[in-house]
């Protein structure tokens, strides 16, 4: 770890003022103004907060520049190759991997909440059949708190943990409920002794006259998709969660927040906008160098390249990427998607244009094709981002209720007009007119 100093010094006119500096694990360096605004009656202005640290985490680390990504110090390639979704969302949570008994009692918890209060058949029904999944998810989040008030006060290690149990198993039972209820097919009740991702696409696919089953690289592929969006920083949705769970807001608040900023194009939906370019350019038969330059000179933009903090190669782009090859093959099935998305992206990472300005595939660019592959429909790939995301949303919410922080409270540069007085309606006049 280099040498740091240990405070900083800000001059503002003739006035200089000392502020500490903090060193994380990975070495990052951060000025700590908490008492700026104290001390001198001035704020920071970092608009999009691409610039501030929120808050001190121990859930991950990324290194957007060397392509990184950790969960609680352990690199996503590991826990790729070796975990699964439940085990992942256990590190998460409670900051190491379980152990045998712990992830026995944990499976055991999500196996006995994975249904929901036969009450709520009412409240899918009462949503209309074109009602977008995201709305319905974001709202039976907040509905199951309605009949969860055992939990919601979560005073203690044991209430916490049937709360979070509960909010990771209900979340798959609702969002396939929501899919079932919009193409109006009857709900399959869940299965005891399958596994977490196994009983999602049993919920999804199944019928009652015909059962579902998937083959190994397909379950294998929805565990892969749901672990690589885990967690990821202080990204929108998370630091939405944090802002709510600040307020002491109950996780299951919390979290339907965190959908509702999931929902936004620019965040969860994205692998959305790549599959329906990449589904543009199929029809259109436009060739891949002639959409190129047309990026280039900004008459389109293309999907599922660059990030907000990668400046390299997105390290779950190059997992997903293998395994939309993988999961395709075993199906014994072709998609022209996959095959355009892998023209684009040799075309992309040979161009300077592209490499100077750090654009390289992101997750988004190869999950939309996975969750394709999986019968996964188009409206319901960013509920599916929810699924994966609970986990991360859950171990935020549980580090700021830990913490006893104070409430959230961003401040502002008003620039808005100065003091002027009230005028009576029949004194004002329209200027546009």
């Amino acid at each position: 770890m280099a040498n740091h100093p240990d405070k900083a010094e800000l001059r503002l006119g003739d006035k200089s003022i000392e502020l500490p500096v903090l060193v994380g694990t990975e070495d990052e360096v951060a000025v700590n103004i908490g008492h700026l605004r104290d001390e001198t009656g001035v704020i920071t202005l970092d608009e999009g907060y691409r610039n501030t640290g929120s808050v001190r985490s121990d859930i991950t680390f990324i290194n957007g520049e060397e392509g990184i990504l950790r969960y609680r110090g352990i690199p996503i390639e590991q826990i790729a190759e070796k975990s699964t979704f439940v085990e992942t969302a256990m590190l998460l949570i409670y900051g190491e991997l379980p152990t045998s008994d712990h992830f026995d009692h944990f499976r055991h918890l999500l196996s006995e909440h994975q249904t929901i209060h036969e009450g709520m058949r009412n409240s899918f029904l009462g949503f209309p059949p074109s009602g977008h999944p995201m709305a319905i998810l974001s709202s039976m989040i907040n509905t199951l708190s309605c009949y969860n008030e055992d939990v919601l006060a979560m005073e203690e290690d044991d209430s916490f943990e049937n709360a979070a149990a509960r909010l990771i198993s209900k979340i798959r039972t609702v969002a396939a409920y929501a899919y079932k209820t919009s193409i109006g097919q009857p709900w399959m009740y869940p299965e005891p002794e399958s596994s977490y991702c196994r009983n999602f696409l049993h919920l999804m696919f199944s019928l009652p006259t015909k059962h579902y089953e998937p083959n190994p690289d397909v379950l294998r592929a929805l565990s892969l998709f749901l672990i690589l969006h885990a967690d990821h920083e202080q990204n929108c949705s998370t630091s939405t969660v944090r802002m709510v769970a600040s307020a002491g807001a109950n996780l299951f608040a919390s979290c339907a927040a965190g959908v509702c900023a999931l929902w936004g194009p620019l965040h969860g939906g994205a692998n959305v906008a790549v599959i329906e370019q990449l589904q543009r350019i199929h029809a259109s038969g436009e060739s891949i160098d002639s959409l190129i330059e047309r990026v280039k000179q900004k008459k389109e933009k293309l999907f599922g390249f660059g990030h907000g903090v990668y400046k390299s190669y997105d390290p779950r782009a190059q997992i997903l990427r293998k395994q939309a090859a993988k999961v395709l093959a075993s199906l014994g099935r072709k998609d022209p998607l996959l095959d355009i998305a892998q023209r684009l992206e040799e075309i992309a990472l040979k161009d300077n244009y592209f490499v100077e300005r750090n654009l390289y595939p992101n997750v988004d660019f190869y999950s939309g094709i996975v969750l394709r592959a999986l019968g996964i429909p188009t409206d319901m790939f960013t509920v599916m981002f929810a699924i994966g995301r609970m986990p991360g949303w859950i171990a935020n919410w549980k580090e700021v209720h830990d913490s006893k922080s104070r409430i959230y409270r961003p401040r502002q540069v008003y620039t808005g007009p100065a003091q002027r007085d009230y005028v009576d309606l029949k004194d004002r006049v329209d200027d546009k007119r």
